[in-house]
């Protein structure tokens, strides 16, 4: 027998009892639900239900006590009969790959959804369903505006039809349009991240700390031309590292506490940190840097893991050398897989966030590595970034909305 199959579609002013009404009339006729999906924007409700009559059941009565009922309930509702070959096509379409798309700015627009949409659709991937993870945005919020930030998550279901040109055109998309976009595969290790690895210079906070050490110790030309010679791919980091921290001796230890008591945090770090903690995330600071610094930070957040580069100190000063190996970025990534393998955590899992060439090793190896903040060549490099809002955006990378998260 012929089966029938109708889509439901309802529009109109959202209110209490409204869904429980129409699905009452359905149970009456005692329909099988196939699909049904419900979104709410400004008070106005979409929703859609696609049902399936039993055998014995025709579908003009239905129709009529549906029809009646939205009449009374002062909304639209529109019925389209979907064939069975139709819906068997759409059926095995459930197969294909599926993706997570963020959109991440102060504020979205309408030229980022567009540049995005086009993207998206040139690719032949196709749009599920869309969700802004943030809250709502007051107009004229003037105390918070430097604070602000918009997050519209984009569920995208097929192939695309060339990835590498398609994380291409995202990347000069975001650049464009000033906003930040991730592209994920929607798969089980993305809903369950579990550890967390920061770089600390220039990530966790705002300032790189050998150069105010060097400031302080009056050798901060020094130090930032052996820092160029270092970009310049003239020496490499371990030798750069050494000649800097060398320059140093003889700097007083209540210096380094004066500057740790003052670190730039980074926007939304403390949001962020409170959020993965409350969670039950492990965290980590996997940093070129120094421990003295970093525990300072250890402390502040309560962050699980501290690696970094250790400054030999003797009698209240710096002796210009460290002790014990020197963290790179190939000892990041390293470190990364140590911490992830103690605590039984798949790599998958693991989320790394950095700005510098060194953060590279750790980023790729994780399973989701964020360029944060970074110079293009990084940004370039890494899979995904986040150039316009603060640190929290992580957390709509990982599915988090703000009223899971909390205040800013």
């Amino acid at each position: 027998m012929k089966k029938e199959i109708i889509l439901l579609n309802i529009t109109g002013q959202d209110k209490p009892g409204l869904t429980s009404s129409l699905t009452k009339i359905l149970s009456g006729y005692r329909v099988n639900v196939l699909d049904i999906g419900q979104a709410v924007i400004h008070d106005q409700l979409s929703l859609g239900i696609l049902f399936e009559l039993p055998p014995e059941s025709e579908s003009s009565p239905v129709l009529k006590d549906l029809l009646f009922k939205a009449y009374e309930l002062g909304i639209q509702i529109k019925f389209t009969p979907i064939s069975e070959n139709h819906y068997d096509d759409w059926v095995k379409q459930q197969g294909k790959n599926r993706y997570i798309l963020s959109l991440l700015s102060r504020k979205i627009t309408g030229e980022q959804l567009a540049k995005v949409s086009e993207i998206v659709a040139g690719q032949g991937l196709n749009i599920d369903n869309i969700t802004r993870l943030t809250g709502r945005i007051a107009l004229d919020d003037k105390e918070n505006k430097d604070q602000e930030k918009a997050c519209v998550q984009i569920s995208v279901r097929g192939k695309p039809r060339d990835e590498q040109r398609m994380r291409q055109q995202f990347l000069d998309a975001a650049r464009e349009v000033g906003a930040d976009i991730a592209f994920q595969v929607d798969n089980i290790f993305r809903r369950n991240r579990r550890l967390v690895c920061f770089d600390m210079d220039s990530t966790l906070i705002q300032t790189e700390v050998i150069v105010e050490l060097a400031k302080r110790a009056g050798v901060g030309d020094e130090v930032d031309a052996i820092t160029e010679s270092a970009m310049r791919g003239e020496i490499d980091f371990s030798e750069s590292f050494v000649q800097r921290i060398r320059l140093l001796k003889g700097l007083d230890e209540s210096v380094m506490k004066d500057i740790a008591e003052n670190l730039p945090i980074t926007e939304g770090a403390e949001r962020l940190f409170r959020t993965l903690h409350q969670y039950g995330f492990r965290t980590a600071i996997l940093s070129g840097g120094f421990t003295y610094f970093g525990r300072y930070l250890q402390n502040k957040f309560g962050i699980h893991y501290v690696f970094a580069n250790e400054l030999e100190i003797k009698g209240g000063k710096v002796t210009g050398n460290h002790l014990g190996d020197i963290v790179d970025g190939p000892m990041k990534a390293e470190l990364l897989k140590k911490i992830a393998f103690k605590e039984d955590i798949h790599l998958e899992q693991v989320i790394a966030v950095g700005d510098g060439a060194n953060d590279l090793p750790m980023l790729n190896v994780a399973g989701l590595g964020i360029a944060f903040h970074a110079k293009p060549k990084v940004k370039e490099n890494a899979r995904h970034a986040i150039s316009t809002i603060g640190l929290d955006g992580i957390l709509y990378l990982m599915g988090f909305r703000d009223r899971e998260i909390g205040s800013h």
